[in-house]
C-alpha cells in the first residue's frame, strides 16, 4: 500500500516537473522572440514634462526598469514601501492571496506627492495574476488630480489583469500607455532598454 502510494507521488511530481519545464521552455521561446524585435537601438526623443517615477519592487526587477525610466526622462523616484518587510516564505505567498480576496492590504511606510509633474509613472510586480497588494494600497489613497499617469509591470511571464486592476483603482489619473516586462536574464539587458526607449517614445 506504502509502495504504491510512493509510486503515485513520484509520477505525479515527475508530471509536475515536465510541465514545469514545458512552461519554462514557452516562456523563454515568447522572451526571445518579443525581445528580437528591439535588438537595435532607438534614440530617446520624448517630452514628458516634469516627471514622477513611482515603483514598488521586492526582487529588483521593477526597480531595475524604473531607474531606466527615470535616467531618460531625467525623473524623480518614489520608492513605495510596506510598514512591515516582506520576506519570502511559502506562507508570504498565501498570506497575499488572502489580502487580496479579502480586500486587506499592506500598510504603507508613506505617500508621495504628484502635484508638481506632468507625468506620473506607476510600477510594480504581477502577484497571483494582478497587481502586487503594496500598490493596491497605494491607489488607494492616492488622488492624481488628472495627471498623465502611465503603469508599468513586472512578471514573470503572465501580466494578467494588472491594466485592467490598476485603471479600475487610480483615481482621477489620465492613463497613457501601459508597458509590461517579463523577467528575463542579463543576455537581454539591451534589447530590455530598447523597448523602454521605444516605449516611451511613443508615449
Amino acid at each position: 500500500m506504502i509502495k504504491n502510494i510512493l509510486i503515485v507521488l513520484l509520477v505525479l511530481a515527475l508530471i509536475g516537473a515536465i510541465c514545469a519545464i514545458a512552461h519554462n521552455l514557452k516562456v523563454a521561446s515568447k522572451n526571445k522572440k518579443e525581445l528580437a524585435a528591439f535588438a537595435n537601438a532607438e534614440e530617446y526623443k520624448a517630452n514628458l514634462g516634469k516627471v514622477l517615477v513611482i515603483y514598488y519592487s521586492w526582487t529588483g526587477h521593477t526597480q531595475d526598469i524604473a531607474e531606466q525610466i527615470a535616467s531618460l526622462t531625467n525623473a524623480d523616484v518614489y520608492r513605495v514601501q510596506t510598514a512591515e518587510v516582506f520576506k519570502s516564505s511559502p506562507s508570504f505567498y498565501m498570506r497575499v492571496k488572502k489580502e487580496l480576496k479579502n480586500k486587506q492590504y499592506p500598510q504603507l511606510a508613506g505617500l508621495p506627492d504628484v502635484s508638481n509633474y506632468d507625468t506620473v509613472f506607476v510600477g510594480g510586480p504581477v502577484w497571483w495574476y494582478t497587481m502586487a497588494t503594496p500598490l493596491y494600497s497605494l491607489l488607494g489613497q492616492m488622488d492624481f488630480k488628472s495627471k498623465k499617469v502611465i503603469p508599468f509591470s513586472t512578471q514573470g511571464s503572465n501580466p494578467g489583469t494588472f491594466l485592467e486592476d490598476f485603471k479600475a483603482n487610480a483615481k482621477n489619473a489620465k492613463i497613457g500607455t501601459y508597458a509590461n516586462f517579463n523577467n528575463v536574464n542579463a543576455k537581454y539587458k539591451t534589447a530590455v532598454h530598447n523597448k523602454i526607449v521605444h516605449w516611451l517614445n511613443n508615449l
